[in-house]
């Protein structure tokens, strides 16, 4: 596979294949590539460790580094994912915070790495796109919502 121009870079302790793998199980136009081992002992690791982890995340190009713990993920980055029905936002909801993640407000939750993550249903973005008393709507409705509830921002655009 060809590296590309630009990737997303981002820091784990130790577990950048155990999320890729999640990642690529989880959403659609994702899978792993590659795994490459610390040819030397680092500050965090030793030879023959994963070092860094090359995958997708929904078309996405990322770079797994197993750098230790002297970073954290904050929501100032986050992946946001475009749903289509209240199934699909369901189903990634559950597997984020199923699988040791956590909720948060507005359709954003947090994966078990860390990760922020946005799922958003299209009914919400087409809603905000509208503007307008819609978007105002919408949005109050969105402001008391942990997972976004689809049918209830539906009704907030019909007023």
């Amino acid at each position: 596979m060809p590296i590309a121009k630009n990737t997303i870079c981002l820091w784990f302790d130790k577990d950048a294949e155990a999320a890729a793998r999640f990642y690529a199980q989880t959403f659609p136009d994702s899978a792993v590539h590659a795994v490459h081992r610390a040819p030397a002992d680092y500050p965090s690791g030793k030879a023959g460790d994963v070092l860094t982890v090359d995958f997708t995340v929904a078309g996405i190009p990322c770079m797994g580094l197993n750098g230790g713990p002297a970073f954290r993920h904050s929501e100032a980055f986050s992946f946001q994912i475009a749903t289509d029905d209240q199934e699909e936002t369901d189903r990634y909801w559950n597997a984020i915070v199923g699988h040791g993640g956590m909720e948060s407000a507005c359709g954003w939750c947090r994966d078990r790495w860390g990760i922020s993550w946005q799922i958003t249903p299209r009914v919400l973005t087409q809603a905000m796109a509208a503007g307008g008393e819609e978007a105002r709507r919408a949005f109050t409705a969105m402001m008391e919502m942990g997972k976004i509830d689809v049918a209830k921002i539906e009704a907030a655009r019909r007023g």
